[in-house]
């Protein structure tokens, strides 16, 4: 047993993830020692915690396009991690997704964090993901922050989400395929790289 083990297994047992545990839906993210790369999104979707893989969807595919990375690099390399702001699928809203509980990354994002030393870029995908590490006021916007990324590097890289639905977002804000997206995968390629 790792000390990744006993988190994974602490999370399992946690009173707030009973419901998923006793449906037998285990927390969905993936935390190594080798880890280079950091994302931490939203939670994962209900095809990514039905399959037991994460963005296993258009938006991973599109994801992986804006890394760089081939899916073998995602997912085997142990080089990225994927730490959502919860891990477990909330539930569908009536325009998505339902957003991730209220203090589920205050008590499991840390513990994992701290066994990974060799973070040297996490990616900030979306809104609530944006609004946790960078402290951000309710008066920022998601397209404010994300043009305004070189700010937070080197640490943080905020990103839209990589969703069907922003197809707008990115028609209407050229400036994130032409500038953002290049820093982007030049940034990946160095640091996985190494």
């Amino acid at each position: 047993m790792t000390e990744f083990d006993d988190i994974f297994n602490a999370i399992k047992a946690d009173s707030q993830n009973a419901d998923f545990t006793s449906q037998g839906i285990e927390p969905l993210y993936y935390a190594g020692k080798d880890a280079r790369i950091n994302i931490i999104g939203q939670a994962p979707g209900k095809r990514a915690q039905d399959t037991k893989i994460f963005w296993n969807d258009p938006s991973g595919v599109r994801l992986r396009d804006w890394l760089g990375v081939s899916d073998d690099t995602f997912y085997n390399s142990g080089k990225i991690a994927i730490i959502p702001m919860d891990f477990y699928y909330p539930g569908k809203g009536k325009s998505g997704d339902l957003p991730p509980r209220k203090g589920f990354a205050d008590k499991w994002h840390q513990p994992l964090l701290d066994l990974m030393p060799n973070i040297q870029l996490t990616l900030l995908i979306g809104n609530y993901a944006q609004k946790y590490y960078l402290h951000l006021k309710s008066k920022d916007t998601l397209t404010q922050t994300v043009k305004d990324y070189q700010q937070f590097l080197p640490e943080f890289m905020p990103l839209v989400h990589p969703s069907p639905r922003n197809y707008a977002w990115l028609s209407n804000h050229p400036w994130f395929e032409d500038d953002v997206l290049p820093d982007l995968k030049q940034r990946v390629s160095d640091i996985l790289a190494d």
